[in-house]
């Protein structure tokens, strides 16, 4: 099989224990992104199969019909709307889903609550820089961080993720507001912790609000400005779900204005995000480049899952689809692709 990996931006997954499974077949790693479809088209024509890193390369109708010799998509983790299933579906392209696991992006939300409370960066580069005990050079930024004991953390969203981050606060003697589904906040409850009374109470009362919501059309833009008004002075908001859970320029309106007095984020509308981003410039963010399941054991995950699929797949004996309607009659009794690859 000829296989491509998009997108990886660091060079390492051929470095990873898992790519041995892909010993048998001719691969090729990107390890830059290309822009617009028509380049898109150009590099990934050749291929039988793609190695999707998340949802940092997107597969309209309009792409997938310009790779003819494309046979599987080996995604990692799961689809969430960045491939177009039902055109990859018509054109007899198959989507192989692999696993996930709460853990990574779990530990990246409590770190950058922790070093956002403490003023951990901006204390650390000031001191490289000779300056001692200095967050900011502006005295009205040079203020102390602050401990989370005692606080309130608000999680919208009780999944294995805000499971978790409810778990560490707890540790760290927080108390935990739940908002979200009926679901969610009677399963927050069952747990201990305090389901929100109303929205705008959530927003008002947190000291530390994180959001856990998978992207959908009804989750699209549900942080409002009017939300993110009614938080306190000194209140963070952070975000390492989804870029597009918020409002378009609300967030940053927001910062402007003081309410909240500060963001973390890692989450971003357009990935890679350009050096000369507005959010990048505004002292109260901390910005990380959307580090949330990339680590070393969530890589060996993710990618064994992938690739286990994919050569599966290749042996005629296909795994994690999401889509079967793509596969055609004469795919389920051999394999797909021995016959036009030569293999």
């Amino acid at each position: 099989m000829k296989i491509a990996i998009l997108d990886d931006y660091q060079d390492v997954v051929h470095k990873l224990d898992c790519f041995q499974l892909l010993a048998d077949h001719e691969v090729k790693v990107f390890n830059n992104s290309a822009r617009g479809l028509g380049q898109l088209a150009i590099r990934l024509a050749p291929f039988d199969a793609l190695v999707l890193i998340r949802e940092r390369t997107a597969f309209p109708r309009a792409l997938l019909a310009k790779l003819p010799n494309l046979k599987l998509i080996s995604q990692t983790g799961k689809v969430s709307g960045h491939v177009d299933v039902a055109a990859a579906t018509e054109r007899g392209i198959a989507i192989a889903e692999g696993v996930g696991s709460p853990v990574a992006p779990a530990e990246l939300t409590w770190a950058l609550i922790m070093a956002a409370s403490r003023r951990i960066l901006p204390y650390a580069n000031n001191l490289k820089d000779g300056l001692w005990q200095t967050a900011s050079i502006n005295p009205l930024l040079n203020g102390l961080g602050r401990v989370l004991h005692g606080r309130t953390l608000g999680i919208w969203g009780y999944g294995k993720i805000g499971r978790l981050l409810a778990g560490y606060a707890k540790v760290f003697g927080m108390t935990v507001m739940v908002w979200g589904s009926d679901r969610s906040r009677a399963a927050a409850e069952a747990d201990g912790y305090l389901a929100a009374p109303s929205r705008d109470a959530f927003f008002a009362q947190a000291d530390v609000l994180s959001l856990h919501l998978r992207l959908a059309d009804g989750t699209r833009g549900i942080v409002t400005a009017e939300d993110l008004a009614r938080m306190k002075p000194d209140a963070l908001f952070v975000n390492t779900s989804r870029a597009e859970l918020v409002a378009e320029g609300a967030l940053e309106a927001a910062l402007r204005k003081g309410y909240p007095g500060q963001a973390a984020i890692d989450v971003y509308t357009s990935e890679p995000l350009a050096p000369d981003a507005p959010i990048l410039k505004m002292p109260t963010v901390l910005a990380t480049p959307h580090l949330g399941y990339v680590e070393q054991d969530s890589y060996e995950m993710y990618f064994r899952a992938a690739f286990e699929n994919l050569v599966n797949f290749a042996n005629g004996a296909p795994t994690g689809i999401l889509n079967p309607e793509a596969l055609s009659a004469e795919h389920r009794g051999q394999s797909p692709l021995k016959g036009n690859t030569g293999l």
